[in-house]
């Protein structure tokens, strides 16, 4: 990533922040649309789940112009995530979900170049997840 995809990023995430709680409904409803059989990997309150993925996301992308900090955390929960049946393709599916979200969430500030900034943040953290739960990149290829 850039500088630019950087604070492109970073300025359309406190807009889509803003709208708090409901930012994480969408993605969760999204998620569940592309596979519905994910839902099942989601156990007790999904408001509690919807609050750790906005902790989350808030993190990350304050992180990014450091991503540093926020590679050796990611690596460790890409590898817990193991214990709740994550499959290399459903990085795909989320990475799908949080597109759709801040397309809904941004109306027509979600321009194609906004989008390939989305796109490459996203890139960066799901291939080191994966490449940690997963071993070398030739790996996920079989491991839908």
């Amino acid at each position: 990533m850039d500088p630019r995809q950087v604070a492109q990023v970073q300025a359309s995430f406190e807009k889509a922040a803003a709208l708090g709680e409901k930012v994480a409904e969408i993605f969760y409803a999204e998620l569940f649309t592309i596979d519905p059989s994910l839902k099942s990997m989601f156990k007790g309150d999904m408001r509690d789940q919807r609050l750790k993925l906005l902790t989350t996301l808030a993190f990350v992308i304050q992180s990014l112009h450091t991503p540093e900090k926020v590679l050796g955390p990611a690596r460790a929960l890409a590898v817990k995530h193991l214990d709740y049946g994550v499959k290399p393709v459903h990085y795909t599916f989320v990475g799908n979900a949080l597109l759709r979200t801040l397309k809904k969430g941004l109306g027509a500030e979600f321009t194609p170049e906004l989008r390939e900034a989305w796109i490459a943040a996203y890139q960066l953290l799901a291939d080191v997840m994966r490449e940690a739960a997963y071993g070398p990149r030739t790996a996920w290829r079989g491991a839908a």
